[in-house]
């Protein structure tokens, strides 16, 4: 599918609003904002559609895994509600937006499912329907499911549904261009600092001056000491997109326990694609990426009779210490500065919702769940404890990076892998191209110091303690660190 393209930013400019990040919640916000006949300024450091929301299985629902009941016990069950409806009302506007748009873009209305095969954690599921009753939420408890998997529970979600998300933000990124939106890609945001209005200020030194910024880059690129890095983590997931001699029952599907393992079916070219997607870890902490790969092709093969793997990719995505996600005011002396992020892989509905609601915001519309979102909040429980084993992990990886290194001989590095050693003294991450050429960089994070270790699959540098990614050559992917690592001259280790 062909993409739109658009030109970097080469001078400073003026807008009603700027948007950082073209994923679906900074797409939608545009569109939404342009309706209003707002000046929308849209910038991405890459390309648009190309972060977290290309790489997602597209699910629209509100069931986020098992959530309610340990929601219902944290916030209570008003806000609970809100969580849902939020959720639910973000799934009716993809719906209206789809069909008021005539979006071809592969939808469908599928029920979604929790299962599990465990026996520790059919208590867990038995729990869950019962705020699903609380919330009146259209259900049911069942011990066997269409998808031929081995299940002791399972509860279903009745007409959520699916989609295919850069069919539909390519069409909202054509409806907001018509009306006025600017869209720049390969245009990286540093900061915001303010004179009567707060300017965007980019890596190349324009500014975007405009009434309200909105930082919908995943990540926020812009802090104010509100410690974003330490009230969330990140994680990576994997998903194969597998030909199978099944024909596919219908359905979306996630289990409850661990390895995690989502399955639902996307159209194909030829015939419906299953979409097998798990092996969440931390980045920068699990094993050799190909394993995880290899872990899915072994579940697809035993289960559903996998004729071959069509795509294969990986995610990341960050998840707040009480699980939702904040959306708001980056900080309280900031009110005209956004940020959204922290959607715990559940990116469709809440970052849809976060969209609607920012717009609200900004055109100081009334929204009735807004508040639950607020960045500002700090609840005591589950909050602290999360927030004390959070760091406490740094922590730990921050210190074993510091000791930690392999061999050092260079000469035994094979085309397209990756060595850690010492080079003067220094921890150095070393890469051979597949054209031999050997790419070093200093494994220190520029963020606060962590050691990066190597992501194979990806080809990047990845921060375990925060979630910072760095291409091969050092140059940042992925928040929250702002700088490259630095470079290390290998040469005068072979003259």
């Amino acid at each position: 599918m062909k993409l739109p393209t658009f030109e970097k930013l080469t001078t400073s400019i003026k807008a009603d609003v700027g948007i950082v990040g073209g994923g679906i919640t900074g797409i939608t916000a545009a569109y939404l904002l342009s309706k209003q006949n707002l000046k929308v300024v849209l910038i991405d450091s890459d390309e648009i559609l190309n972060g977290t929301t290309g790489h997602t299985t597209a699910k629209i629902t509100a069931q986020h895994g098992l959530i309610y009941d340990e929601f219902m016990k944290h916030m209570g069950e008003e806000k609970t509600a809100k969580y849902y409806h939020a959720a639910i009302k973000a799934k009716e506007f993809i719906k209206n937006t789809i069909s008021e748009n005539k979006i071809d873009c592969d939808y469908e209305t599928q029920d979604a499912y929790v299962y599990t095969n465990d026996d520790n954690y059919i208590m867990q599921l038995e729990n869950e329907i019962k705020a699903y009753e609380k919330l009146e939420i259209s259900s049911e408890y069942l011990s066997e499911m269409p998808l031929n998997l081995p299940v002791k529970a399972a509860i279903m979600m009745k007409d959520q549904a699916q989609f295919h998300p850069l069919k539909y933000l390519k069409a909202l990124v054509q409806a907001s261009k018509d009306n006025g939106v600017e869209f720049y890609e390969n245009t990286t945001a540093f900061d915001i600092e303010y004179n009567k209005h707060p300017n965007i200020v980019t890596k190349d030194g324009h500014r975007i001056t405009c009434n309200h910024v909105i930082a919908a880059s995943h990540f926020p690129f812009y802090d104010k000491q509100s410690f974003y890095f330490a009230r969330m983590y990140p994680e990576r997931s994997y998903v194969l997109a597998i030909n199978s001699k099944l024909k596919y029952p219908g359905g979306m599907y996630i289990n409850a326990e661990s390895p995690s393992r989502s399955v639902r079916s996307t159209p194909g070219e030829k015939e419906a694609l299953w979409l097998i997607g798990g092996e969440n870890h931390k980045t920068g902490q699990g094993e050799s990426v190909i394993h995880h790969y290899e872990k899915l092709e072994d579940f697809s093969s035993k289960h559903f009779e996998m004729k071959n793997i069509a795509y294969r990719w990986s995610a990341q995505d960050l998840t707040t210490i009480d699980k939702v996600p904040y959306i708001g005011a980056v900080s309280k002396g900031e009110s005209n500065v956004y940020v959204a992020t922290g959607y715990r892989k559940w990116g469709m509905t809440n970052g849809t919702a976060a969209a609607m609601i920012l717009a609200d915001k900004i055109t100081e519309t009334p929204n009735e769940y807004a508040d639950i979102y607020e960045p500002s909040r700090f609840q005591p429980d589950p909050s602290v404890r999360k927030f004390i084993e959070m760091n406490a992990d740094v922590a730990k990886h921050m210190l074993k990076g510091k000791l930690d290194f392999s061999n050092n001989e260079l000469a035994q590095i094979k085309p397209d892998e990756a060595i850690v050693t010492r080079i003067n003294g220094k921890r150095t991450g070393v890469y051979k191209d597949k054209e031999q050429t050997l790419h070093a960089v200093d494994t220190t994070c520029t963020h606060l110091g962590c050691e990066v270790e190597w992501n194979s699959g990806d080809r990047s540098w990845d921060c375990p303690c925060h979630g910072s990614r760095f291409s091969y050559e050092g140059n940042v992917m992925e928040g929250p660190a702002k700088k490259p690592l630095a470079k290390v001259d290998i040469k005068s280790e072979h003259d």
